[in-house]
């Protein structure tokens, strides 16, 4: 396994092959708050991974044993001026914007707690993972602010604008159970099996044509919210990118021959 760290607290790890990449949160004493420092190091390792066409598949971890992350870090937040606070606001939107922007298939693996902006990382993911310890939400407007990395877009299109406004007005937290039920988690497992099932989940899906995932993902995410002629259109354009690939002639010969794809990604 290598690993890489970007600053003192995101560490990039790529076991096996190296096509699925562990994005790891590592700053442990203060529950992964996430600090302007931090927030660097987050869109750093994005970027990184952004630019890695080995990796087909990312998964977002924790090392802290009761939380994900609590999101921003208040203690540094409130020692801001109004002008240092607004000079600060791109480089939080860089770390959340890093993570949703991963052209790749993303995973996040949650217990504990995922809050405010913790929460937010995790539905920049495409799929969330989580165990029985975890507890979610969007506290924002319960000390004066709102959702800033996100959660005000990405929340109602995972659960619809209704039930978006009602956690969002509420700052409640939800259990995991509930947020299953919900759709605030896509897939709950046993406490503490969050990262091993991600990962194990991130491995079935790397397996595919690198091609293709990075294809699916880009219609998947352009064509979200569009009327149904204009999202077909960018399906559309694509399948294009991927019809004449090397991925798709291997995956082709790989089917006739009844063997596992070798795939070129390209």
């Amino acid at each position: 396994m290598s690993e890489e760290r970007f600053g003192e607290f995101v560490v990039v790890r790529r076991p096996g092959e190296g096509h699925v990449a562990e994005l790891v949160l590592d700053r442990p004493k203060a529950m992964n708050a996430v600090s302007s420092e931090m927030a660097r190091s987050i869109a750093g390792a994005c970027a990184a991974l952004a630019g890695d066409q080995g990796v087909r598949v990312v998964v977002l971890t924790s090392t802290h044993e009761r939380a994900f992350c609590v999101g921003a870090d208040l203690k540094e937040r409130n020692s801001l001026t109004d002008a240092e606070l607004l000079r600060q606001r791109p480089v939080a939107r860089a770390a959340y914007g890093g993570v949703l922007a991963l052209p790749v298939p993303t995973i996040a693996a949650v217990h504990g707690f995922a809050l405010g902006g913790g929460f937010e990382l995790a539905l920049s993911c495409d799929v969330i993972v989580a165990d029985g310890t975890a507890v979610v939400g969007l506290p924002e407007v319960s000390v004066g602010v709102i959702p800033g990395g996100g959660g005000t877009q990405l929340l109602p299109r995972r659960v619809g604008a209704a039930r978006a406004a009602e956690l969002i007005f509420t700052a409640r937290r939800l259990e995991a159970a509930e947020a299953r039920e919900t759709g605030l988690i896509d897939v709950l497992v046993d406490t503490g099996r969050d990262r091993e099932e991600a990962l194990a989940l991130a491995a079935r899906m790397a397996a595919n044509s690198p091609v293709g995932l990075r294809a699916a993902k880009r219609a998947l995410r352009l064509g979200h919210g569009l009327d149904l002629a204009t999202g077909l259109e960018v399906e559309d354009a694509a399948w294009r990118t991927v019809a004449f690939s090397g991925d798709r002639a291997e995956g082709v010969a790989a089917f006739n021959e009844k063997r596992p794809p070798r795939w070129p990604g390209e």
